[in-house]
């Protein structure tokens, strides 16, 4: 592949109604390094392909009715045309089948978060996928924010010393009442049979669980939930907390609600070591909260000097111009393309990041089921074996 070459992608999902679709197709586009050239966008044969061109603006002959037909037409192309990768962004019971199909297909695979709707299947896919040798990412977004990646370089770096406490709170209130049978994307979050085991926790406690693990570096032990459905009639979680103990002696919680009445996209990351202490929140995300003993209190910003090289290298725009949700996404795509490119160093939410966030939900949804009591996690990837 020459340097200049744009990576060619597909898109699965996005269709009518859909949000995190046009979203993946804006990030993966916006560095100019990869184009959309094929999708299959929703169920309905005849409105995904009518939709692929009025709303993408696909070649007609590459929006397709149907994802067979895509990983069918699309692997007979001569491979100066063919797909580099396909993007999977459909409710969570598809996720496996589809990577599956496209790892089949020969193609690398970005796919949405949580990696699937069941930790069984979630697991043949990691056999699959170390037999094929793919790339593959997960789309946990929020670990491409800059100063996210800071706050990792530091950890990792040992200025907060030993880690004692990780907080971290996601909190949103869209689901406080009971939704219009025509929300779309309410639809599938409450549904057991497309979402999985977890609701709220599903959707956006999966999202906690990975920032944790990816700013401090910790594997999860224990975890011991309490989830509640506080909606009447709704099938799924909807609020929920659950106590995290690490392996090396840190603990920590998770907490998350879609009933959280007024909120809008409130995520917050606080990590306490025996020296210093982060916090940063999503609604704030070009500012981080460094605070160390004997030191003044410091608000690190976006684009400053004397942040780390993963920081900068995260960072599009000079200081006091705010980046935020699709560029944080962006960065997982720009690291994404690197790995396929052959590039050294890149740095994204890969398969194993998927299973383990799997792992973890299964723990709390079995933790809860039982009335709140510790459960082991089991982070070994061996198991999956």
């Amino acid at each position: 592949m020459g340097e200049s070459q744009k990576l060619r992608f597909g898109l699965i999902g996005g269709g009518e109604g859909a949000f995190i679709g046009a979203v993946h197709r804006i990030a993966a586009e916006l560095d100019g390094e990869a184009e959309l050239v094929a999708t299959c966008a929703g169920s309905d044969p005849e409105r995904a392909r009518a939709f692929g061109v009025s709303r993408y603006g696909v070649d007609p002959t590459r929006s397709y009715g149907s994802t067979a037909e895509l990983f069918k037409q699309e692997a007979q192309l001569p491979e100066s045309q063919r797909l580099h990768y396909v993007i999977i962004a459909t409710p969570n019971h598809t996720h496996v089948g589809l990577a599956a199909d496209a790892l089949d297909a020969g193609f690398h695979v970005a796919c949405d978060k949580p990696l699937g709707s069941d930790l069984r299947s979630a697991e043949a896919l990691w056999r699959l996928h170390r037999s094929l040798g793919k790339k593959f990412l997960v789309t946990y977004n929020y670990t491409g924010y800059p100063m996210l990646r800071e706050a990792r370089a530091r950890v990792a770096a040992g200025e907060l010393g030993a880690l004692r406490r990780i907080q971290c709170e996601y909190l949103q209130g869209w689901l406080a009442g009971a939704i219009d049978g025509d929300n779309k994307q309410a639809n599938w979050r409450t549904d057991p049979s497309r979402a999985g085991a977890a609701g709220c926790f599903g959707d956006i406690g999966s999202h906690a669980e990975n920032l944790v693990r990816f700013v401090s570096g910790l594997a999860i032990d224990r975890v011991c939930a309490d989830l509640s459905t506080f909606v009447p009639g709704r099938r799924l979680d909807d609020d929920g907390n659950v106590l995290l103990r690490f392996s090396g002696g840190a603990k920590g919680v998770i907490g998350a609600s879609q009933v959280a009445f007024g909120e809008e996209n409130a995520l917050s990351l606080r990590i306490y070591g025996e020296r210093g202490s982060f916090t940063w929140t999503q609604q704030e995300p070009n500012s981080l909260i460094l605070r160390l003993d004997g030191q003044p209190m410091q608000t690190l910003r976006t684009g400053s000097s004397g942040l780390s090289v993963s920081t900068l290298a995260a960072t599009r725009l000079p200081p006091g111009h705010p980046e935020g949700f699709l560029e944080a996404f962006a960065n997982l795509y720009r690291n994404f393309h690197a790995d396929i490119r052959g590039e050294s160093g890149a740095l994204y939410p890969q398969l194993e990041d998927g299973l383990r966030g799997m792992r973890f939900l299964d723990c709390v949804v079995k933790s809860s089921a039982k009335g709140g009591i510790w459960t082991t996690c089991d982070d070994s990837l061996d198991s999956a074996l």
